[in-house]
This record gives structure tokens, sequence and C-alpha cells, in this order.
């Protein structure tokens, strides 16, 4: 008794100690953070709202100054907003503005002041910033954000480490109990082997299980506050590109291999007379995808479509790209014709395409397409398992050309983290049960440890899908799903674009590019250019756009000859009947309106069904006055934002149906319904018709949000999701593993 006292007074004595000095410390900590993040807080907004508000102050335009406000102080932080001229005026303020302050206030005096004040409204941080219009001074901007949050966060902080202290406590005072029963050479013997990472079951005495459970329990559920603390505070404080990304990976996945697969590979070889030619494929995928891989210099494993392919790989089927600049290798998986007739042709885009998208083209499914698209999925998976060098890589499934190989792959490496993203829609579950093979399909994804969509009403119809089809465990609240003993986490990450597109790098001007395209269509220089990027594909909403283009010219006849629209039509999936039915709905729709609206050295629509590379296409979004998306269904639709990203000079206007994922993201497009035709041409005549000012604005949001949110933070949520991942399974293993060895050890 003697003895244990001797250990545990002095240990409960000197975390007393310890917790008394750590509590103040984390205290004074956590407000210096919050503080720095508030000042950087301040300073984009103050960046952001400059160029607008020194427009309007000049102008006096109090009521859009007002609902510029209203608007801005919609943000949960920041509370209250004011204008202060150069005679220390209060000229503009929010209803929320602190009657405590004015302009005089000495708080306010310098220019560029940040600081924590305590007034009648509460605790409130106020930064000044020199507002000037045309590079001349008119005043002062005061942003003020709330701090209350600081004093809740600081409760939780000092409520978890009182917690912390509490278990670090009684696991020391239970440890010491029975170390103290033991003699000094087998106490020593003991920490040794500790220290060598042997395990509990080195140590010379027996311990019961049930009196560690509880102290399991907690350490389980810290583990989990302490991910959610991290998440929120690791996501808004990075500044997302490929570098950051790449840190992130070798400090989260500490340099774990990644694999991505797809069936689209990111460069295709083509034969061309006596050359081989480079192409990007027009895909969403590749566009997002790309940047991503070589930031991570792993492996691609694709099809290898190209009539070059074979030529351009190595004996392995390994070629190294980007061509210019070689940072990853593609492995290349070859397909016979009756393979990729039945599995990409038939299952995948005469079966899944169709009932994903609701696009009102029956689906079709055949068995003979289903079994070519089970072996290729196992083809697919026989090579994830050749390319990993490791028992547990982190692989990520693209789209659903894939949706057995998860499961396929996790039967092989049971221990790799499996990330399947679905690029297209998820329908709900009475759309989805027309698939005759349905529960394979939500089984074989089930594999996956994480499964993304672009949106949370899609992760509600799988969801909703896997409840009707399979017998799982579902927690709604946490979106997990528990199968086979093996847990899934259903995400929503919408995907993205890079910032800044480096297909920027080597654009020409605006004016250049307005110039370049005009010359090559055969447009007049007083005509205004409208611009459609697709595949040639029904969910796309060509047929759409183009009876809304002819809805223009009947209601506002001054728009004929004024006006052109080039469709950039990538072809795609040629042999599938359907898609050979609308190539040509698409071709005559257009003839038929430029007859009836063309004249001499002019013609209102430019069809071009050909392939562009992506600089091509950048300069056409560079040199247009509107660009129309109007898909009929979609998961995200990179187009809206590549076009967004391209518009530099901050003008342009972007219509964009509600019916794409991005119209969540955007809102300050001009949103519409593109089975509404009159609708979408009065979209047209607004575009066509906005003021520069309000085009700006429009596309110095959207671009703001896109630069914040890119795809370098799409990837990165997933992978740190991921990393937090494997990290708790590892953690989780330790804990089961010591609770085994002490059971085993029990009396």
């Amino acid at each position: 008794m003697k003895l244990t006292l001797r250990f545990v007074l002095p240990l409960a004595f000197v975390l007393a100690l310890v917790a008394y000095g750590v509590v103040p410390l984390v205290d004074a900590m956590t407000l210096r953070w919050f503080v720095r993040d508030l000042d950087i807080r301040s300073q984009l907004v103050s960046n952001t709202m400059q160029d607008p508000l020194g427009v309007m102050v000049r102008a006096k335009s109090d009521a859009r100054i007002k609902s510029y406000f209203d608007r801005a102080i919609q943000d949960e932080r920041l509370y209250a907003i004011g204008i202060c001229d150069t005679a220390g005026k209060l000229l503009y303020k929010t209803n929320t503005f602190p009657k405590s302050l004015d302009c005089r206030s000495p708080e306010l005096q310098d220019m560029t002041k940040s600081q924590k004040l305590q007034l009648p409204e509460g605790s409130l941080h106020v930064m000044t910033q020199p507002l000037d219009a045309d590079g001349v001074l008119i005043g002062k901007l005061v942003l003020i954000h709330d701090m209350s949050f600081i004093d809740r966060r600081s409760d939780s902080t000092r409520r978890y480490v009182f917690y912390f202290f509490i278990g670090l406590a009684t696991l020391i005072s239970f440890i010491t109990v029975f170390v103290a029963r033991l003699s000094y050479h087998g106490l020593i013997e003991g920490m040794r082997a500790l220290l060598r990472g042997e395990g509990l079951q080195k140590l010379n005495f027996k311990i019961k299980t049930p009196e560690l459970r509880p102290l399991a329990k907690d350490i389980r559920a810290l583990v989990r506050d302490l991910e959610q603390d991290r998440r929120a505070k690791d996501e808004g404080q990075i500044s997302w590109n490929a570098k950051q990304l790449k840190t992130i990976l070798n400090r989260d996945l500490a340099g774990d291999e990644v694999l991505i697969v797809s069936n689209r590979e990111p460069y295709i070889h083509i034969k061309r007379k006596d050359r081989i030619d480079i192409q990007m494929p027009a895909s969403g995928l590749v566009t997002a995808l790309e940047p991503i891989m070589r930031a991570c210099s792993g492996t691609w494993i694709a099809h290898g479509s190209g009539s070059a392919d074979r030529e351009a790989v190595d004996k392995k089927d390994h070629v190294r790209v980007p061509p210019d600049n070689p940072s990853y290798q593609i492995r290349r998986v070859w397909l016979t014709p009756e393979e990729e007739a039945g599995y990409y042709y038939g299952f995948s885009n005469e079966g899944l395409w169709p009932l994903c998208h609701i696009a009102h083209t029956r689906p079709t499914f055949r068995t003979s397409d289903w079994k070519q698209y089970v072996e290729v999925n196992q083809k697919f998976a026989r090579a994830v398992i050749e390319e990993a060098k490791t028992e547990d890589p982190v692989i990520l499934v693209q789209d659903y050309h894939f949706a057995l190989l998860p499961q396929l792959i996790r039967e092989k490496l049971p221990n790799a983290t499996i990330i399947t993203f679905w690029h297209i829609p998820w329908p709900n579950p009475e759309s989805f049960g027309i698939c005759p093979w349905r529960e394979e399909i939500i089984a074989g994804l089930l594999g996956s440890s994480i499964i993304g969509f672009h949106t949370q009403f899609h992760c509600n119809n799988f969801i909703d899908s896997v409840d009707r089809f399979l017998e799982t465990r579902i927690d709604r609240e946490s979106s997990t799903v528990s199968y086979g003993g093996k847990l899934t986490a259903v995400k929503n990450y919408p995907i993205s674009i890079e910032w800044l597109p480096r297909w920027l790098q080597k654009q020409m001007s605006i004016a250049e590019c307005r110039s370049h395209i005009r010359e090559l269509n055969g447009i007049a220089p007083d005509c205004k250019i409208g611009i459609g990027v697709d595949r040639l594909d029904y969910t796309k909403g060509i047929l759409e756009r183009f009876a809304a283009i002819e809805r223009l010219f009947e209601l506002n006849p001054d728009y004929i000859g004024h006006f052109s629209f080039v469709q950039i039509a990538a072809p795609s999936r040629s042999s599938i009947e359907q898609y050979k039915y609308f190539n040509e709905q698409v071709h005559a729709t257009a003839e038929r309106i430029n007859q009836r609206f063309g004249k001499t050295g002019y013609k209102p629509i430019h069809l071009k069904v050909e392939h562009h590379e992506p600089d091509q296409v950048f300069e056409y979004y560079r040199g247009a006055d509107v660009c129309v998306v109007t898909s009929l269904h979609d998961g995200m639709n990179l187009v809206a934002k590549e076009f967004v990203a391209a518009r530099d000079d901050e003008q342009g206007v972007l219509i964009l149906s509600q019916f794409a994922g991005a119209s969540r993201e955007l809102p300050e497009a001009l949103v519409v319904n593109p089975y509404n035709t009159d609708q979408c041409a009065a979209a047209l005549h607004v575009a066509l018709s906005m003021p520069v000012n309000e085009q700006r604005d429009r596309i110095r949001s959207m671009r703001a949000l896109i630069q914040e949110f890119n795809v370098f933070r799409w990837a990165g949520r997933m992978l740190m999701d991921a990393a937090r991942m494997r990290q708790r399974q590892r953690l989780m293993g330790k804990i089961s593993g010591s609770e085994s060895t002490l059971r085993e050890g029990g009396v």
C-alpha cells in the first residue's frame, strides 16, 4: 500500500499542476490562432470588396451599397460593415454596426489596425482598411467580426483538456497500481519491452480485461472529436494548389502510393499518316483528374483506346506523361472489340448512362453486355493488383464503368483504401430498380472505403437505394453503410478544375482571342458571340439550346445578323444507335435555323462536330460574350467552371442549367430550366444586354469561389478523409490488439 501511495500521490500532484498551467496556455494559444485567422479573413474580404465598393461610393449608389452590405453580412461571423469618409464621417453602415463606435473613435483611427474590442454589443474583432477608387483615397472600410464563437470554442477546448487529464490520470494510476506490485527488476524489463514495441504481453503480470474497456471507449470518442475539429481547421486554412496537395500526401499519407483507375485515359496516341499525335480527350473526368495525377506522381490505369497506343508503351504497357514534362505513368489495359462493345458501348452507355441521367432515353440491358462488363471489371482488377507495390495503396476508382471494381480489389487487397467517385448523377431507388443487376452493382460499390458524389442529393439517393435493395446497417447521421463487416462512407465532393488552368498560360489577350475566332468562323466585328462546349450527347441539351436561339430571333429580330452561336461538339459514342440519331437531329436543327435566319455573310449557328484541344477551347471561352450550358441532367459540368476561369477580364455571362451540379455552386450565373424555351431565350437576351459592371460583379464572385474550391481541394478533401480513415483503422487495430493481448493474459 505504501509503495502504491508513493507512486500515485506524486503523479496526481504533478498532473494537477500541469493541468493548472496548461488550460490558460491553451486558452491563450486558441485566442491567438483565431485572431490571426480573423485578420486573414478580414484582409481577404476587404480585398474582394474594394473595387465594387469604390465604384458604388463614387457613384453614391446608396441602394446598391445597402444591398451589397446585406448580402455580405449573411456570413455568420461577419457582424457589421461600415464606410468612413476622409473627414471621419460614417457614410454607410449595416443595421448591426455598433452604436458605441463611430469613425472618430480611437479604435478606428489607424487605417490598417486590427484589434479585439469588448463593447456593449459583445466581443468583436475590428479591422480598418483604406478604401480607394481609381487610386484616390476616399475613406476607409470598417469590418467587424463576431468573436463570440471563440468563447464557445475555448469552453469546448477547456472541457477536452480537462477530460484528457482525467483520462490520463486514470490510466497512469491504473498502471501504477499494478507496477507497484512488481519487483524493480520486473518493472525495468517491462518498460524496456514497451519501448521496443513488443506489446503489453512482455510485462510480467496479468490483467483483467473489463477494467480497460471504459478507457478504450473514451479513447475512441476522443479520436472522433479531435478528427472533426482538425478537419474543420485544416480545410479552412489550407491554400489549395498542386504543391500543397503533394505536401498533404507526403504528410498525411506518408508517401503512400496512389493509383487512379478510369476507362478514359488522359493522353491518347493517334496515328496520322506518317506521324503519331497525342490528344487529350474531351472529358470532364480527365480535366479534373489529370492535374491531380501530376501532383501525386502515381499510376493511372486506363483503357488504351488510341490507334497508336500500343506503339507508345513499354513491354509492361506503361508510358510516361505528360509528353512535355513526364511526372506520372499510364498503365494501359487492352480490350477486345467484343469487350469494348459489351462493357463500354453496351452496359455502360446504353444501360447505366441513360438510367442515371433520366434524360428520357430508355436504358437497354442485355445479359451479354453484363457478362462483358463483369469480365472487364475483373481484368482491370487484375491490372490494379499487378500495379500495387504495397498491401495498402490508395486507389481512386472513377465512374460508372467500374461499379464492381471496388469489391474485386477488396478481395485481393483487404487493407487498401479505395475511393470511388461516381461522376454522373445517382437516380432515386425507383429509377435505379430498373437495372436487373442492381444488387450486384451496389454490393460492388460498397467494397469502397469512401464513395463520392457531386451533391448531397445524389448521396441521399444512393443511400436510399442501398436501403431498398441490400441488407445493411445504415447510419444516416454519419452517412455510412456497414456491409459485409466493412464500413463505407458516402460523401459529397463537388468536383472542380485546377486554378489557374494551365491552358491560360500561352493564351492571347481577350481582344486577340475575339478577333481570331471571328476570323476563323467568318463572324462580323459587331456581332456578339455565344459558345457551347459539349460532347455530342443527348444529355447536354444541345437541341434545347438551339431552340432557345431560334426563339430569341423570333422574339427579338434585332439580334439577327448581330448574334452568332458557336457549338463545339466533340464526337461521342458514334456506334450507339441513339447517338447516331441524335447527331442527325443536331445537324438538321442547326441547318434549319441557319436557313431560316441566315443570310449572305452571316450564319446564326456554327456547328463544329470535331475534336478541339483544350487550348483551342479556352480561346473560344475568352473570345465569346456568353457561354451556354443547358444540360438536361448532369453530375457537375465543368464547362461552366472553365468558362469562368478563362475570363480574367471579368467579362462575359454564363447561362447555366438548373439540372447541372454546378448551378448549386454558381448562383451568380443566369440559372435556367433548359426545357423552358422562352425562359432560355429571355436569359440569352439578358446576357447579351447585361451592363459591364454587372458582368464584372457576377464573374468576380464566381471566380473567387472556383479559386478557393478548386480541383486540388476536391482531391485533397478525399485524400485527407482517406488518410484519417487509415489512421483511425490503424489506431483501432492497435486498441483491438491490446484488448486481445490483455484478454489472453487475463485470469
